[in-house]
């Protein structure tokens, strides 16, 4: 890849500076990244520094909230720097994945700390206690690992192959945190592997550039943050979808379901794709009777694959008891979530509060999902189907009151593989990936308590508005300033700024 070539510029430099930022994400973790109270990283002179000292916290700040947006710099140059989206793109976007996602393996777990619910969830399991009727609080210690306190008493929403997974987990590393935490990052690959090599593949059925595909996916910072250096188990379920989905297009539907229910049985919420799943295996001209049928054989084998795999353990579907408990809530930038939160602050105002209406904005964005999911599985064409299948998982998402960065993750590379062309859709995602990255970076610090005296929460939130502001700065710089990029920002030939201030 050294010199130019007809297809596309020389990637050295985005490849290298995407290594710079994805290292300083990595050194600003080890200060302000999510540690298990237990954790023997706490006993090292540099991490007590790091995360005890006041300069050694906003260091890490600093190194976190400017690589993670170097990140974003680099991932729209190395896609800039591409003439023809053809194999030299394709071994550029591997490299960036590679040089980009080696460093996160080591980080301290940032963005979320959810690795340490798996953790939890792993020792019910292998403790003989059911982690669809208790929390990790009947657990001994089990503070000392570092859960949110949100899964001390709620019960888990994961599905039977992840519960599997975390016990696993578990009885290798004897609850050694950073051991833990390494193997759920392997199985978070195995993932991102899949939807590696099966996002080209699906994207090629579709007549959509796989390289391009590719570029949108697994380069991305949103993909990279949240699945390495976050350790989501989105990543496993995201994989096994979109594998499952490509078998099913090629004529391989009993395989594709297959993936699909074990995608189901990391997160439940890959349901969803199941019954239009459904439709394409039931063919291009198929009449309703027979469509209804394909559903009905669709559920029976994927249920019936579930509730195997619930025998040994009799769990049975203990899941869907639990899959209200991380997901009751809302947050300001969903716009259901919102919606729901201006109209209960106007009711409250006026005496009303009582009448719980946040509730009823969430539960009509609800219906008004499902009806989407209806409309596509309904109406379109067979050709069609990813795509329509990809909206309606977009409209469960979108209108949700919770709306989290790895809930996105989710859809771009459904997405990606059914088309996202080079305007306004490629721009919004820069958008998007954007404001995620600067969310992500100030909304989940570990900072020392005891760094200011007084209101421990002050430290806090001074930590997080700095992280915000360097994060926000550099956006702004990108999409203004930055004499490369902010052409990618442009609508309509003119600049943003342009159309702002005319």
């Amino acid at each position: 890849m050294d010199g130019e070539g007809p297809e596309m510029a020389d990637p050295k430099w985005p490849l290298l500076s995407g290594l710079a930022g994805s290292l300083a994400v990595m050194i600003g973790s080890f200060g302000v990244g999510w540690l298990a109270p237990a954790s023997e990283l706490r006993r090292y002179t540099l991490f007590i520094w790091m995360r005890t000292e006041i300069l050694g916290v906003v260091i890490s700040i600093v190194l976190l909230a400017f690589g993670g947006m170097l990140l974003v710099r680099s991932w729209l140059r190395l896609g800039q720097s591409v003439r023809v989206w053809g194999s030299r793109a394709r071994k550029a976007t591997l490299a960036a994945f590679a040089l980009w996602g080696g460093p996160m393996l080591f980080t301290v777990p940032l963005f979320s700390r959810d690795v340490y619910s798996y953790i939890g969830q792993g020792r019910l399991m292998h403790e003989g206690l059911n982690p669809y009727e208790v929390g990790i609080s009947a657990l001994s210690n089990y503070y000392q690992l570092g859960a949110d306190k949100m899964w001390s008493e709620a019960p888990t929403p994961y599905g039977q192959l992840y519960l599997w997974i975390e016990q696993f987990v578990v009885w290798v590393t004897n609850v050694q945190p950073e051991a833990s935490v390494f193997l759920f990052r392997l199985v978070s690959l195995v993932g991102v592997a899949l939807v590696a090599v099966y996002v080209p593949k699906l994207a090629s059925l579709h007549g959509i550039n796989p390289h391009r595909a590719l570029w949108l996916t697994v380069a991305n910072p949103l993909f990279v943050t949240n699945f390495i250096a976050a350790v989501h188990n989105d990543a496993l379920m995201v994989g096994l979808a979109v594998a499952g989905v490509y078998y099913v297009a090629v004529h391989r539907p009993l395989l594709g379901i297959v993936l699909v229910t074990l995608s189901v049985s990391v997160k439940p919420i890959t349901a969803l794709l199941l019954p239009f799943l459904a439709l394409m295996w039931a063919g291009r001209r198929a009449s309703w009777p027979r469509k209804v049928l394909y559903l009905l054989v669709t559920g029976a084998l994927s249920l019936g694959l579930l509730y195997a795999m619930s025998l040994p353990n009799g769990f049975g579907f203990g899941w869907i008891s639990g899959l209200a408990a991380p997901g009751s809530v809302s947050i300001w930038y969903a716009p259901v979530g919102m919606i729901g939160m201006m109209v209960s602050t106007l009711t409250a105002s006026v005496g009303l509060g009582w009448l719980d209406v946040d509730r009823v904005v969430f539960n009509l964005g609800k219906v008004v999902a499902l009806g989407i999911v209806a409309w596509q599985l309904l109406r379109g064409t067979h050709d069609r189907l990813v795509r329509r299948m990809t909206l309606a998982f977009a409209a469960v998402v979108l209108l949700s009151p919770m709306i989290q960065a790895w809930y996105i993750v989710w859809l771009i590379p459904f997405f990606a593989v059914t088309g996202i062309r080079d305007d306004w859709q490629v721009k919004t995602l820069y958008f998007i990936v954007s404001f995620f990255m600067i969310y992500g970076i100030s909304d989940q610090l570990d900072v020392f308590p005891y760094l200011q005296e007084g209101d421990n929460q002050l430290a806090l939130a001074i930590a997080r508005n700095t992280a915000a502001l360097i994060a926000l700065l550099f956006a702004l710089y990108l999409i203004f300033i930055d004499p490369k990029t902010r052409k990618l920002f442009r609508p309509s030939g003119r600049s943003l700024l342009a159309r702002v201030f005319p």
